[in-house]
């Protein structure tokens, strides 16, 4: 398998940043982005194997992001990070074509295992 190209999208800086070094340190190279918006503005010039989207952010919500990049990337697989109380959106995630979501705290084997499910790698 090619290299996995992974965008992450979350409104906290710290976790995405985090992530990102985490990744790379296990050789994934992952975009991220703090809004829906600058998600959208990246999908729409840049292909993603794999991108990990928070339910809950400020201004258009997770789910809503996720309907507009289906409309742009419709082969783009999609995990949901979901913190307290929004499991309920994850669910519908589900429904509406997320290939999975995750309860924050996450942990990265955890998140790498099902990016690289996502993509159609090993486990």
């Amino acid at each position: 398998m090619d290299q996995m190209r992974v965008l992450l999208v979350d409104d906290e800086e710290e976790l995405v940043s985090t992530l990102k070094e985490r990744l790379a340190l296990r050789g994934i190279e992952a975009d991220a982005v703090l809004t829906g918006a600058d998600a959208l503005d990246r999908v729409q010039t840049n292909e993603y194997d794999v991108i990990v989207l928070d339910v809950k952010m400020p201004g258009v919500d997770g789910l809503e992001v996720m309907r507009k990049i289906r409309k742009l990337r419709p082969r783009v697989q999609i995990i949901l990070l979901t913190g307290r109380g929004s499991e309920k959106e994850s669910e519908i995630g589900i429904r509406e074509g997320a290939f999975d979501y995750l309860v924050k705290p996450t942990d990265i084997e955890e998140l790498v295992k099902k990016m690289k499910e996502a993509a159609g790698g090993s486990s």
